[in-house]
Protein backbone atom coordinates (compact mmCIF):
# COMPACT_ATOMS: atom_id res chain seq x y z
CA UNK A 1 0.00 0.00 0.00
CA UNK A 2 1.36 3.35 -0.95
CA UNK A 3 2.40 5.81 1.74
CA UNK A 4 -0.45 8.24 0.96
CA UNK A 5 -3.00 5.48 1.41
CA UNK A 6 -1.62 4.72 4.87
CA UNK A 7 -1.85 8.36 5.76
CA UNK A 8 -5.49 8.56 4.67
CA UNK A 9 -6.29 5.42 6.62
CA UNK A 10 -4.58 6.72 9.76
CA UNK A 11 -6.32 10.08 9.39
CA UNK A 12 -9.72 8.38 9.07
CA UNK A 13 -9.02 6.23 12.10
CA UNK A 14 -8.01 9.29 14.09
CA UNK A 15 -11.19 11.08 13.04
CA UNK A 16 -13.27 8.11 14.13
CA UNK A 17 -11.36 7.97 17.40
CA UNK A 18 -11.83 11.65 18.06
CA UNK A 19 -15.50 11.31 17.20
CA UNK A 20 -15.90 8.43 19.62
CA UNK A 21 -14.08 10.37 22.32
CA UNK A 22 -16.31 13.37 21.64
CA UNK A 23 -19.45 11.29 21.74
CA UNK A 24 -18.27 9.67 24.94
CA UNK A 25 -17.68 13.07 26.48
CA UNK A 26 -21.09 14.24 25.32
CA UNK A 27 -22.70 11.13 26.76
CA UNK A 28 -20.96 11.65 30.11
CA UNK A 29 -21.92 15.31 30.19
CA UNK A 30 -25.48 14.47 29.11
CA UNK A 31 -25.91 12.26 32.18
CA UNK A 32 -23.93 14.42 34.59
CA UNK A 33 -25.93 15.95 37.49
CA UNK A 34 -26.18 19.71 37.48
CA UNK A 35 -24.68 21.97 40.16
CA UNK A 36 -27.93 23.13 41.80
CA UNK A 37 -28.31 22.00 45.41
CA UNK A 38 -31.99 23.00 45.55
CA UNK A 39 -34.89 23.14 43.13
CA UNK A 40 -34.86 26.16 40.82
CA UNK A 41 -37.91 27.81 39.26
CA UNK A 42 -37.35 29.24 35.80
CA UNK A 43 -39.73 30.79 33.28
CA UNK A 44 -39.05 29.90 29.64
CA UNK A 45 -40.64 32.68 27.58
CA UNK A 46 -42.74 31.84 24.55
CA UNK A 47 -40.70 31.82 21.34
CA UNK A 48 -37.42 30.92 23.05
CA UNK A 49 -35.07 28.93 20.84
CA UNK A 50 -32.96 25.99 21.98
CA UNK A 51 -29.82 28.12 22.22
CA UNK A 52 -31.51 30.71 24.45
CA UNK A 53 -33.01 27.99 26.64
CA UNK A 54 -29.66 26.25 27.03
CA UNK A 55 -28.01 29.52 28.02
CA UNK A 56 -30.79 30.27 30.51
CA UNK A 57 -30.40 26.84 32.13
CA UNK A 58 -26.66 27.42 32.46
CA UNK A 59 -27.05 30.95 33.83
CA UNK A 60 -29.65 29.78 36.35
CA UNK A 61 -27.16 27.09 37.50
CA UNK A 62 -29.59 24.33 36.56
CA UNK A 63 -26.92 22.84 34.24
CA UNK A 64 -23.14 23.06 34.18
CA UNK A 65 -22.71 23.64 30.45
CA UNK A 66 -25.06 24.84 27.76
CA UNK A 67 -23.34 22.97 24.92
CA UNK A 68 -24.20 19.48 26.21
CA UNK A 69 -27.90 20.33 26.36
CA UNK A 70 -27.82 22.05 22.99
CA UNK A 71 -25.87 19.24 21.30
CA UNK A 72 -28.21 16.60 22.71
CA UNK A 73 -31.29 18.54 21.56
CA UNK A 74 -29.82 18.65 18.04
CA UNK A 75 -28.72 14.99 18.14
CA UNK A 76 -32.23 13.78 19.11
CA UNK A 77 -33.95 16.19 16.73
CA UNK A 78 -35.99 17.96 19.43
CA UNK A 79 -34.43 21.42 19.35
CA UNK A 80 -37.68 22.84 17.93
CA UNK A 81 -39.92 20.90 20.33
CA UNK A 82 -38.97 22.63 23.60
CA UNK A 83 -42.05 24.13 25.24
CA UNK A 84 -42.35 27.48 26.97
CA UNK A 85 -43.74 27.88 30.48
CA UNK A 86 -42.77 27.99 34.12
CA UNK A 87 -40.65 25.04 35.26
CA UNK A 88 -39.41 23.88 38.61
CA UNK A 89 -36.17 22.03 37.93
CA UNK A 90 -35.05 19.65 40.72
CA UNK A 91 -31.61 19.84 42.28
CA UNK A 92 -28.76 17.96 40.58
CA UNK A 93 -30.75 17.72 37.33
CA UNK A 94 -29.01 16.13 34.35
CA UNK A 95 -29.19 17.66 30.87
CA UNK A 96 -31.05 14.52 29.81
CA UNK A 97 -33.82 15.07 32.38
CA UNK A 98 -33.98 18.80 31.68
CA UNK A 99 -34.41 18.06 27.97
CA UNK A 100 -37.14 15.51 28.72
CA UNK A 101 -39.02 18.01 30.92
CA UNK A 102 -38.93 20.71 28.26
CA UNK A 103 -39.99 18.38 25.45
CA UNK A 104 -42.89 17.02 27.54
CA UNK A 105 -43.88 20.49 28.77
CA UNK A 106 -43.82 19.44 32.44
CA UNK A 107 -44.50 22.94 33.66
CA UNK A 108 -44.97 23.92 37.29
CA UNK A 109 -48.51 23.41 38.54
CA UNK A 110 -49.57 26.10 40.98
CA UNK A 111 -52.53 25.60 43.29
CA UNK A 112 -55.18 27.88 44.71
CA UNK A 113 -57.57 26.93 47.50
CA UNK A 114 -61.12 28.26 47.23
CA UNK A 115 -62.80 27.77 50.64
CA UNK A 116 -66.46 26.92 50.98
CA UNK A 117 -68.86 29.77 51.61
CA UNK A 118 -67.10 32.60 49.76
CA UNK A 119 -69.08 34.94 47.57
CA UNK A 120 -68.23 35.33 43.89
CA UNK A 121 -66.64 38.70 44.65
CA UNK A 122 -64.43 37.13 47.30
CA UNK A 123 -63.36 34.36 44.93
CA UNK A 124 -62.49 36.90 42.25
CA UNK A 125 -60.40 38.78 44.83
CA UNK A 126 -58.52 35.53 45.53
CA UNK A 127 -57.79 35.07 41.84
CA UNK A 128 -56.69 38.67 41.45
CA UNK A 129 -54.13 38.14 44.21
CA UNK A 130 -52.90 34.79 42.88
CA UNK A 131 -49.43 34.88 41.34
CA UNK A 132 -49.19 33.73 37.76
CA UNK A 133 -52.81 34.25 36.68
CA UNK A 134 -53.51 36.85 34.02
CA UNK A 135 -56.44 38.78 32.57
CA UNK A 136 -59.56 40.44 33.83
CA UNK A 137 -62.84 38.82 34.86
CA UNK A 138 -65.85 39.85 32.82
CA UNK A 139 -68.68 39.25 33.12
CA UNK A 140 -68.96 38.39 36.81
CA UNK A 141 -70.28 34.84 37.30
CA UNK A 142 -73.58 34.27 39.05
CA UNK A 143 -73.53 33.80 42.81
CA UNK A 144 -73.40 30.13 43.72
CA UNK A 145 -72.11 29.01 40.32
CA UNK A 146 -68.52 28.23 41.40
CA UNK A 147 -67.54 25.05 43.23
CA UNK A 148 -65.09 25.57 46.12
CA UNK A 149 -62.08 23.26 45.82
CA UNK A 150 -58.31 23.20 45.30
CA UNK A 151 -57.52 24.09 41.68
CA UNK A 152 -54.26 23.67 39.82
CA UNK A 153 -53.12 26.15 37.20
CA UNK A 154 -50.05 27.10 35.21
CA UNK A 155 -48.44 30.52 34.95
CA UNK A 156 -50.13 32.50 32.24
CA UNK A 157 -53.56 30.87 32.59
CA UNK A 158 -56.36 33.41 32.50
CA UNK A 159 -58.57 34.09 35.49
CA UNK A 160 -61.59 33.76 33.24
CA UNK A 161 -60.49 30.25 32.21
CA UNK A 162 -60.06 29.20 35.84
CA UNK A 163 -63.52 30.56 36.69
CA UNK A 164 -64.95 28.54 33.81
CA UNK A 165 -63.39 25.42 35.30
CA UNK A 166 -64.95 26.22 38.68
CA UNK A 167 -68.32 26.71 37.00
CA UNK A 168 -67.99 23.42 35.13
CA UNK A 169 -67.10 21.66 38.39
CA UNK A 170 -70.25 23.07 40.02
CA UNK A 171 -72.43 21.92 37.13
CA UNK A 172 -70.92 18.44 37.33
CA UNK A 173 -71.52 18.28 41.09
CA UNK A 174 -75.16 19.30 40.64
CA UNK A 175 -75.64 16.82 37.79
CA UNK A 176 -74.41 14.09 40.10
CA UNK A 177 -76.16 15.10 43.34
CA UNK A 178 -79.53 16.38 42.09
CA UNK A 179 -80.81 12.93 41.02
CA UNK A 180 -79.98 11.62 44.51
CA UNK A 181 -82.27 14.12 46.26
CA UNK A 182 -84.98 13.14 48.71
CA UNK A 183 -88.55 13.07 47.50
CA UNK A 184 -90.91 15.83 48.54
CA UNK A 185 -88.39 18.60 49.13
CA UNK A 186 -89.91 22.11 49.25
CA UNK A 187 -87.95 23.34 46.25
CA UNK A 188 -88.17 22.37 42.61
CA UNK A 189 -84.88 22.95 40.81
CA UNK A 190 -81.09 22.77 41.34
CA UNK A 191 -80.73 26.55 41.75
CA UNK A 192 -83.11 26.54 44.71
CA UNK A 193 -81.12 23.65 46.15
CA UNK A 194 -77.96 25.74 45.72
CA UNK A 195 -79.67 28.62 47.48
CA UNK A 196 -80.51 26.49 50.50
CA UNK A 197 -77.06 24.90 50.45
CA UNK A 198 -75.42 28.33 50.53
CA UNK A 199 -77.38 29.24 53.65
CA UNK A 200 -76.45 25.94 55.30
CA UNK A 201 -72.81 26.56 54.39
CA UNK A 202 -72.83 29.96 56.07
CA UNK A 203 -74.75 28.80 59.14
CA UNK A 204 -72.42 26.01 60.30
CA UNK A 205 -68.81 25.03 59.85
CA UNK A 206 -69.35 21.62 61.43
CA UNK A 207 -69.75 18.80 58.90
CA UNK A 208 -71.88 16.82 61.38
CA UNK A 209 -74.40 19.69 61.58
CA UNK A 210 -74.95 20.41 57.89
CA UNK A 211 -77.75 17.90 57.31
CA UNK A 212 -79.41 18.85 60.62
CA UNK A 213 -79.37 22.57 59.78
CA UNK A 214 -80.74 21.73 56.34
CA UNK A 215 -83.46 19.70 58.05
CA UNK A 216 -84.46 22.69 60.19
CA UNK A 217 -84.80 24.95 57.16
CA UNK A 218 -86.73 22.32 55.21
CA UNK A 219 -89.14 21.96 58.14
CA UNK A 220 -89.66 25.72 58.26
CA UNK A 221 -90.23 25.92 54.50
CA UNK A 222 -92.81 23.16 54.68
CA UNK A 223 -94.69 25.00 57.44
CA UNK A 224 -94.56 28.34 55.68
CA UNK A 225 -92.30 29.82 58.37
CA UNK A 226 -89.71 32.43 57.52
CA UNK A 227 -86.18 31.02 57.52
CA UNK A 228 -84.83 33.88 59.66
CA UNK A 229 -81.25 33.04 58.69
CA UNK A 230 -78.75 35.66 59.83
CA UNK A 231 -76.33 35.05 56.90
CA UNK A 232 -79.02 36.17 54.45
CA UNK A 233 -79.33 39.44 56.37
CA UNK A 234 -75.56 39.93 56.29
CA UNK A 235 -75.58 39.31 52.54
CA UNK A 236 -78.32 41.89 52.06
CA UNK A 237 -76.83 44.53 54.35
CA UNK A 238 -73.33 44.12 52.89
CA UNK A 239 -74.69 44.58 49.36
CA UNK A 240 -73.79 41.04 48.33
CA UNK A 241 -70.26 41.19 49.75
CA UNK A 242 -71.05 38.42 52.21
CA UNK A 243 -69.11 39.87 55.15
CA UNK A 244 -69.64 42.79 57.47
CA UNK A 245 -67.16 44.85 59.47
CA UNK A 246 -69.50 44.77 62.47
CA UNK A 247 -71.92 42.34 64.11
CA UNK A 248 -75.51 42.26 62.95
CA UNK A 249 -77.74 44.71 64.79
CA UNK A 250 -81.42 44.20 65.59
CA UNK A 251 -82.26 46.99 63.13
CA UNK A 252 -80.59 44.98 60.35
CA UNK A 253 -83.29 42.33 60.65
CA UNK A 254 -85.73 44.83 59.11
CA UNK A 255 -83.43 45.70 56.20
CA UNK A 256 -85.58 45.79 53.04
CA UNK A 257 -84.16 43.22 50.66
CA UNK A 258 -85.44 40.10 48.88
CA UNK A 259 -82.46 38.32 50.46
CA UNK A 260 -83.52 39.14 54.01
CA UNK A 261 -85.30 35.99 55.18
CA UNK A 262 -86.49 37.77 58.32
CA UNK A 263 -88.61 39.96 56.03
CA UNK A 264 -89.36 37.77 53.01
CA UNK A 265 -90.87 34.28 53.36
CA UNK A 266 -89.40 31.27 51.59
CA UNK A 267 -85.99 31.04 49.98
CA UNK A 268 -84.17 34.19 48.84
CA UNK A 269 -84.01 34.75 45.06
CA UNK A 270 -80.62 33.06 44.75
CA UNK A 271 -77.57 31.75 46.61
CA UNK A 272 -75.79 34.00 49.10
CA UNK A 273 -72.42 32.26 48.64
CA UNK A 274 -70.77 29.39 46.82
CA UNK A 275 -71.48 26.21 48.78
CA UNK A 276 -69.26 23.16 48.83
CA UNK A 277 -70.23 19.70 47.71
CA UNK A 278 -71.07 18.54 51.27
CA UNK A 279 -73.45 21.44 51.88
CA UNK A 280 -75.21 20.74 48.58
CA UNK A 281 -75.56 17.09 49.53
CA UNK A 282 -77.00 18.12 52.91
CA UNK A 283 -79.57 20.40 51.28
CA UNK A 284 -80.66 17.59 48.97
CA UNK A 285 -80.75 14.95 51.70
CA UNK A 286 -81.55 16.80 54.95
CA UNK A 287 -81.63 14.94 58.25
CA UNK A 288 -85.11 13.66 59.25
CA UNK A 289 -85.35 15.87 62.34
CA UNK A 290 -88.29 17.67 63.94
CA UNK A 291 -86.32 20.76 64.93
CA UNK A 292 -87.59 24.18 63.94
CA UNK A 293 -85.01 26.37 65.70
CA UNK A 294 -81.32 26.54 66.46
CA UNK A 295 -78.91 28.95 68.10
CA UNK A 296 -75.17 28.97 68.76
CA UNK A 297 -74.17 26.87 71.77
CA UNK A 298 -71.03 28.84 72.57
CA UNK A 299 -68.76 25.90 71.72
CA UNK A 300 -68.60 26.23 67.96
CA UNK A 301 -71.82 24.34 67.33
CA UNK A 302 -75.55 24.86 67.74
CA UNK A 303 -78.33 23.94 70.15
CA UNK A 304 -81.43 22.69 68.33
CA UNK A 305 -85.04 22.84 69.53
CA UNK A 306 -88.45 21.59 68.40
CA UNK A 307 -90.47 24.22 70.27
CA UNK A 308 -90.12 27.96 70.62
CA UNK A 309 -90.10 27.67 74.42
CA UNK A 310 -87.13 25.30 74.29
CA UNK A 311 -85.45 27.59 71.80
CA UNK A 312 -85.85 30.56 74.17
CA UNK A 313 -84.09 28.56 76.86
CA UNK A 314 -81.22 27.85 74.48
CA UNK A 315 -81.03 31.53 73.57
CA UNK A 316 -80.87 32.55 77.24
CA UNK A 317 -78.14 29.99 77.85
CA UNK A 318 -76.15 31.40 74.94
CA UNK A 319 -76.57 34.94 76.23
CA UNK A 320 -75.33 33.95 79.70
CA UNK A 321 -72.27 32.36 78.13
CA UNK A 322 -71.56 35.55 76.22
CA UNK A 323 -71.92 37.66 79.36
CA UNK A 324 -69.45 35.46 81.21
Amino acid sequence: MQRWAWRVTIACLLLVLYALIGLGGLAREFHRPGPAIAAITLVVPAGSGARAIAAALRDAVVLRRAWAFLAAAAWFGVADKLKAGEYRFPAALTPRDALAMLVAGQTLVRRITVPEGLTVRQIIALLEAAEGLVGEVAPTPEEGSLLPDIYGYSRGESRAALLRRMNQAMRQALDELWPQRQEGLPFSDPREALTLASIVEKETARPSERAVVAGVFVNRLRRGMRLQADPTVAYAVSQCQGTMSRPLARADLDHPSPYNTYVVPGLPPGPIANPGREAIAAALRPAPVRYLYFVADGQGGHAFAESYAEHRQNVERWRRLNQD
